[in-house]
């Protein structure tokens, strides 16, 4: 049997990435500046790990205007939401000794 840390997925492994998943699977989009805050990050920590996320084709971008003000907007794609969850089931089996030992 393989371990469960084989499962993990390698661009989650930072807190920051994982916070920002964590944050965007419980609603279907954030505002930049909401996730920014709730993962309690600078704006530019948060633009670079998002340019990860969005390389690892886990996150999308969508930029646009309210009003004439700039907006940028985040969501999880099908593949985020994907491995978000395979990713939190293998820290679960890893935390509950479910490795095989």
């Amino acid at each position: 049997m393989k371990h469960p840390r084989h499962q993990l997925e390698e661009s989650l492994n930072s807190p920051v990435r994982f916070s920002i998943v964590a944050a965007l699977h419980t609603v279907d989009e954030a505002e930049f500046a909401v996730v920014r805050d709730a993962v309690e990050v600078s704006d530019s920590v948060l633009s670079k790990h998002i340019a990860t996320l969005e390389r690892a084709r886990l996150v999308a971008v969508r930029k646009g205007y309210v009003g004439k003000r700039p907006r940028t907007w985040l969501r999880l794609t099908k593949d985020g939401r994907r491995t978000f969850a395979s990713h939190v089931a293998a820290l679960r089996a890893i935390a509950e000794g479910s490795a095989g030992a």
